[in-house]
């Protein structure tokens, strides 16, 4: 398995401390423009960041998305958008430039060294059940436990640039206020713009449109039930949940009974795990080949996931959630949750693919159970989201021209 940790990532970022400094400069003297947005997302032309560039282009902004390879590039000109290489002197004029810096994951998003001064917009790409940001002891990992400190507080003084990163609800509000170190203002309850597809037009269209869409991208699926398997990366430690031959024959016989498919879902440096049930019953539905998957939700018949944010995007649905955590102890104790677990899963988890396999088999044939899940969902959903009108992008939109008609005052 390819190898990656948040430990190797912040050793990089402590060896690129002359380039923030050179990049600090040049913001200084560097004139921001009055209409300039850049653009950014590590998961490319998808996401929060997909939603607000429509708006903001609509509103007739000047934008450019940095993109990373061909394909991102490819994706952009299917959009209309114009695009530059990251870690090009072009995109890094360009974000010195800007008077608003757009990105989903962190500032690498777009040029991490030239955000400074600019308002920067983070649309955080789910809402978190796992403990992120300065909540977590993995985003301080290090070699040495002596550069801990010195890594939160670059951190901390990283994230006070984000001007603006929009909440889904108050309970949100508070985990997002508590991870990036903000203030109130900051986070402010607008709703997720990633989100805003769940609610955009009739439930039949968004599934029609969901299940046209998984058609193209795995293959023909015809009229069989689908559902979603979706694990949490564990920063390049062993996938606890990877199937042996008999949970993988166990699985295989819950989809020919029910006449199902299974689209894996897996972190693209774990996806190979998964390789032995691939087949016409397992699809993977990696994001190499669907940046972002929330649109693909409404054609959903089952979820399953250990502690991934699609738990919350699939309320809004809302989708069954079949809950598969081997690990949860280990991954408590190391990770930590916002909240009981259990309160989310309703204390059922499966310990093992066999016993996901036979909750998944109940879900799919039992009308009482599957009732009894969506009740589950609709419950989480009243919870973590103050908003499904599909209007949370123009309110995000409208709270940064408040921010900009601030700073012209």
């Amino acid at each position: 398995m390819a190898s990656f940790s948040f430990g190797a990532g912040n050793v990089a970022k402590l060896v690129r401390i002359p380039l923030y400094v050179v990049g600090r400069v040049a913001t200084l003297v560097v004139p921001r423009s009055s209409r300039e947005w850049v653009f950014g997302s590590a998961v490319g032309i998808a996401d929060g960041a997909l939603a607000l560039w429509r708006a903001a282009s609509a509103a007739g902004e000047q934008t450019v998305w940095l993109v990373a390879n061909v394909e991102q590039e490819r994706a952009a000109a299917a959009e209309g958008i114009q695009t530059l290489r990251k870690g090009s002197a072009r995109a890094f004029w360009r974000t010195a430039r800007a008077r608003v810096v757009v990105v989903t994951h962190g500032f690498g998003d777009v040029d991490r060294y030239a955000t400074t001064g600019a308002v920067v917009v983070q649309l955080w790409h789910g809402i978190p059940l796992k403990r992120i940001g300065l909540d977590s002891p993995a985003t301080v990992r290090a070699p040495l436990a002596i550069l801990r400190p010195l890594i939160a507080a670059l951190y901390r003084r990283t994230q006070r640039r984000i001007r603006l990163i929009p909440a889904a609800s108050h309970v949100v509000r508070g985990r997002l206020e508590s991870a990036f170190a903000l203030p109130d203002p900051s986070v402010p309850v607008t709703g997720e713009p990633r989100v805003d597809v769940l609610s955009a037009g009739r439930a039949e269209e968004r599934y029609d449109t969901a299940r046209a869409e998984i058609a193209r991208v795995v293959g023909p699926i015809g009229d069989r039930a689908l559902v979603l398997y979706a694990p949490t990366w564990r920063d390049g430690a062993p996938d606890p949940a990877v199937p042996d031959a008999a949970q993988w024959q166990r699985i295989l016989e819950v989809l020919e009974e029910q006449d199902a498919v299974l689209l894996v879902r897996s972190h693209p440096l774990g996806a190979g795990d998964y390789a032995a049930g691939v087949g016409d019953r397992v699809r993977l539905l990696g994001s190499d080949l669907v940046p972002d998957v929330t649109p693909l939700l409404p054609a959903l018949r089952a979820l399953v996931t250990d502690y991934s944010s699609l738990i919350f995007d699939a309320s809004l649905v809302p989708v069954p959630v079949v809950f598969l955590a081997p690990d949860l102890e280990s991954y408590r104790s190391e990770r930590g949750f916002y909240g009981r677990y259990e309160d989310v899963s309703g204390g059922e988890h499966a310990r093992s693919w066999s016993q996901a396999a036979d909750q998944l088999a109940a879900v799919l044939v039992d009308g009482a159970e599957r009732d009894r899940r969506l009740g589950r969902a609709r419950a989480l959903d009243a919870t973590v989201h103050a908003f499904r009108d599909g209007r949370n992008t123009e309110r995000v939109y409208a709270r940064i021209c408040e921010i900009l008609e601030g700073q012209r005052r």
